[in-house]
C-alpha cells in the first residue's frame, strides 16, 4: 500500500523554488480550464509570462487560480505542491521589468508564449500579458 503524507513547509518551498513548471488552473461561469505553465517563485509570490488568449479571459473573470507543481519520479514516488491565490495582472513598469527579470532568469526563451506572440509593425510584441499570483493557501503531499 502506497502511503502518501503532508509535506513541511521547508519542503514544499524547496520544491516550487526548484522546479519552474506546473499547471495554472481557473474558472469562469462554473467552467475550469487547466493549462500548463512555466513559472518564476521568488519566494513570496509566483509570476507567469503568456500571451492574451482563454486563460487571460479566465482570469479577469476570476481572478481566483490554482497552480500545481509536482515532481515525479515513478508512479510511487512523487511529491505534489497545491497553490491557491489570486492572479493580478501586473501593469507598471517597473514591476513588469521586476517581473520579466525573475521569469527570462527561469525561462529564458519563454516558450511557448512567445511563440504565439504577434509583432506589431515596429517589432514590438502585443498581446503579451504578465500576472503575479499571491498564495492564500500552499499545501503538499509526498509519498514515502
Amino acid at each position: 500500500m502506497l502511503k502518501v503524507e503532508d509535506m513541511s513547509p521547508a519542503e514544499m518551498h524547496a520544491l516550487l523554488q526548484r522546479e519552474k513548471f506546473g499547471h495554472l488552473g481557473c474558472s469562469r461561469d462554473g467552467r475550469p480550464y487547466v493549462v500548463p505553465m512555466h513559472y518564476a517563485y521568488d519566494g513570496k509570490e509566483f509570476y507567469f509570462f503568456t500571451t492574451q488568449g482563454m486563460k487571460t479571459q479566465f482570469i479577469d473573470a476570476n481572478p481566483q487560480v490554482c497552480l500545481q507543481v509536482e515532481e515525479i519520479q515513478d508512479t510511487t514516488h512523487w511529491r505534489s505542491v497545491m497553490v491557491v491565490g489570486k492572479a493580478t495582472e501586473i501593469t507598471q513598469p517597473d514591476e513588469m521589468q521586476r517581473a520579466m527579470k525573475l521569469i527570462t532568469e527561469n525561462n529564458p526563451s519563454l516558450t511557448p508564449a512567445i511563440s504565439a506572440t504577434q509583432l506589431d509593425s515596429l517589432g514590438r510584441a502585443v498581446d503579451i500579458a504578465l500576472y503575479c499570483i499571491t498564495p492564500e493557501l500552499i499545501d503538499g503531499r509526498k509519498t514515502v
